[in-house]
């Protein structure tokens, strides 16, 4: 198993392979495994993302709060019309991460990745870049991969957990395995990849997890559409030659250290933040019929 981003480009160098390369290598041992048993494995994983980027879109999907509805959708509809700030790129994105959210609301199935509610941004960001630069779906395999060994890091170093380390742990754990599936895809190098991871991070350092009545839906579902613009602002610095000042397994430790240090209310308690406003606490009553 790899433990860290630097033991991981250490191996990138010595055997001069992509991070995919080396980590379908380390899994073919880890597991007993061929080469395409565990492809067909992650590709499964890519059925079940492609299908939630667009199921929101193309059916109309309501949360079973009520709380999402349709906002994937609205999203696409404006984008098709071509007068959108942010292009019709990224708005796809958001798009996809939305519907991924939604599906997700409804009881939908979807991949965790690396948790339910962060679920949105590695499809998001995966299909959006592959479908730009036309890749094939082997090479968006290779990439979840190289998302895989992000996240394993962050997992066994750190946490992914909103209730352990805040959304910063979710979202931000999300966006830097997109990040780096996405430099991949691009044909960057390892130490790109983990740039772009590090860069996510530190933008997304102390966000809180506060959802809305404790439901996975709000702020999950925009959280989850701003996650997939970071990972792909950070992907564009990063093969623009753009390093973190701060390597990705101490941007990991700083996202961790923060995490313990924040107060309950604010990992996924519902008790602060957006979760503790007045309109907020309205909506808890109206759902569960209690104060």
């Amino acid at each position: 198993m790899i433990t860290s981003g630097h033991e991981l480009l250490e191996l990138c160098e010595k055997e001069n392979k992509s991070i995919s390369e080396v980590v379908i290598e380390d899994q073919i041992k880890a597991l007993g495994l061929t080469r395409e048993e565990l492809f067909e494995k992650m590709r499964v994983n890519l059925n079940v993302m492609k299908r939630a980027a667009k199921l929101a879109v193309e059916e109309d999907i309501k949360s079973v709060s009520g709380l999402l509805d349709g906002d994937a959708k609205r999203i696409n509809e404006r984008n098709l019309k071509g007068d959108t700030i942010c292009g019709d790129r990224i708005n796809r994105a958001m798009t996809r991460a939305l519907s991924c959210l939604e599906v997700n609301s409804s009881m939908g199935r979807i991949v965790a990745a690396p948790t339910a509610g962060s679920c949105g941004i590695l499809p998001a960001v995966l299909i959006t870049v592959a479908e730009t630069n036309n890749s094939s779906e082997e090479n968006m395999i290779k990439a979840l991969f190289t998302a895989s060994a992000v996240g394993g890091i962050i997992a066994h170093n750190a946490t992914v957990s909103g209730a352990e380390g805040g959304c910063q742990a979710e979202c931000g754990s999300a966006s830097a395995m997109a990040a780096a599936a996405a430099v991949e895809l691009s044909h960057g190098s390892p130490e790109m990849s983990l740039d772009a991871a590090a860069i996510t991070l530190k933008c997304v350092l102390g966000l809180v997890c506060d959802p809305v009545a404790g439901l996975v839906e709000s702020p999950c579902a925009k959280r989850n559409a701003m996650g997939a613009v970071n990972a792909m602002a950070a992907a564009d610095m990063a093969l623009s030659g753009i390093k973190s000042i701060i390597p990705f397994d101490e941007m990991v430790m700083a996202m961790y250290k923060v995490g313990r240090s924040m107060p309950c209310e604010l990992k996924e308690t519902a008790l602060g933040g957006t979760a503790a406003t007045p309109t907020a606490i309205e909506i808890s009553k109206k759902i569960f019929g209690k104060d």
